[in-house]
């Protein structure tokens, strides 16, 4: 189960949307992750890592988006399960080959 989310959906888009729309002028690019981060109570950091996100998800940048690592995430789980299940199937396989006079019911 995950955590708790920290941040809400609103204020997360928020900040993103100013950080892009400050980024993009010239006049206010300069310190606008530290500046808008300490207007709204955030770290730095992780409004650098919001940004870069958004940026990737729009196509803006290079990288994984945040789709293509749920579905991977999902996928890796899925073969997670299925080798377990294949473990199982092989150890159970083996137990039942290897009591050929065992009577039967």
């Amino acid at each position: 189960m995950p955590a708790p989310k920290k941040y809400s959906d609103e204020l997360k888009a928020r900040a993103v949307r100013l950080t892009l729309d400050a980024l993009s002028d010239p006049a206010t690019k300069h310190g606008a992750y530290k500046r808008i981060a300490a207007q709204l109570d955030l770290n730095a950091e992780t409004l650098r890592t919001w940004v870069r996100q958004a940026q990737i998800d729009n196509g803006d940048r290079p990288g994984n988006t945040t789709s293509d690592a749920e579905r991977l995430a999902q996928l890796e789980k899925e073969n997670k399960e299925l080798r377990r299940a294949n473990e199982i199937l092989k150890s159970a396989s083996a137990f039942f080959a290897a009591e050929p006079d065992r009577p039967s019911r």
